[in-house]
């Protein structure tokens, strides 16, 4: 029985030779999220802004987004945003946050209900106040910033300190331009997006510690080739690993994309992306740091010679 291999076992790619475009690539792509940031910010959902958030659907035929719109408008109730959520009778409201604490919030609520009582049923129902937003906001924050550190202490204490290092600023580029993919696109960024970081913060980090691994393991075998040639070839070792395991992801994220409806389409989009920055950051930043931050020097000659020997072997 013969078994699908995306990559060959043997693959020699130069992947340090492309470090050159690859960083400062890199170093652009993250002062375009800053500036991105700066300038557009994020789309806040109503976790982290407060207000009211209601999915309805309508009983009778498809919606009339332009005449709900209008009804609910007239209310003056403030930014109102009405659109339509996965099939043409599913409707989503957002509704600003109103003044008067969380009683107005929910007055808000029985007004919306009897302007649309009869035509339309409502199938979620969300309240949230200004003080559970700003601590959703804070603890949203901490979260992702106790993920690195708990990356920069986990990385430190397995491997040496060089290897913490670009762990964790790999890590970091990951997250810069997550940050920067929905401050371009503007995609609501709420508690799901939060959970959507951390999740590609580990992914990222369990294909470093992949490429990690072997790069150690490498290091103790071929104790005087160079650093690059070493990289590579630890690269390489695990390239059909790592191909294998994006290309598997990222097929069973493209179907909840697709499927999956309106309600996870942000957190699933985001993970794909993050799977691509991820596998990218793995083998063009992540490995080539080690390089920079002097992980070791290395005799070329007598490193060749080890290579011919152990392959010999």
């Amino acid at each position: 029985m013969r078994t699908l291999k995306l990559v060959p076992d043997d693959t020699k790619i130069a992947f340090m030779r492309h470090r050159k475009w690859a960083f400062p690539l890199s170093a652009a792509l993250v002062v375009l999220s800053m500036v991105l940031f700066a300038v557009n910010g994020l789309n806040l959902g109503i976790d982290f802004r407060g207000g009211t958030l209601m999915q309805i659907k309508t009983i009778e035929g498809p919606a009339n987004i332009g005449e709900i719109r209008n009804v609910l408008s007239d209310l003056d109730l403030g930014d109102v945003q009405v659109q339509e959520f996965g099939s043409p009778q599913d409707v989503l409201i957002r509704i600003q946050q109103q003044d008067g604490g969380e009683e107005a919030q929910q007055a808000v609520v029985e007004l919306v209900r009897g302007i649309l009582a009869g035509t339309v049923s409502f199938e979620r129902v969300e309240v949230v106040g200004p003080a559970v937003s700003g601590e959703l906001t804070q603890t949203g924050i901490l979260a992702v910033v106790a993920s690195l550190g708990a990356v920069l202490i986990y990385i430190w204490l397995r491997f040496e300190w060089q290897f913490a290092v670009g762990a964790v600023v790999a890590t970091l580029h990951d997250v810069l331009l997550t940050i920067g993919m929905f401050a371009l696109l503007q995609l609501e960024f709420n508690l799901a997006s939060i959970a959507a970081v951390l999740t590609i913060v580990g992914y990222s980090l369990n294909d470093t510690v992949v490429v990690y691994d072997r790069v150690r393991e490498k290091l103790r075998k071929f104790k005087r080739l160079p650093i690059v040639e070493l990289l590579d070839l630890a690269i390489n070792k695990t390239l059909s690993r790592t191909a294998l395991t994006s290309i598997t992801t990222l097929l069973a994220l493209g179907a909840l994309y697709v499927f999956g409806g309106e309600v996870i389409a942000s957190f699933t989009f985001a993970m794909i992306w993050g799977v691509l920055i991820g596998t990218y950051s793995s083998i063009f930043i992540a490995a080539p740091l080690l390089m920079f931050l002097k992980l070791r020097n290395t005799d070329a000659a007598k490193g060749k010679e080890e290579m011919e020997s152990s392959s010999a072997a």
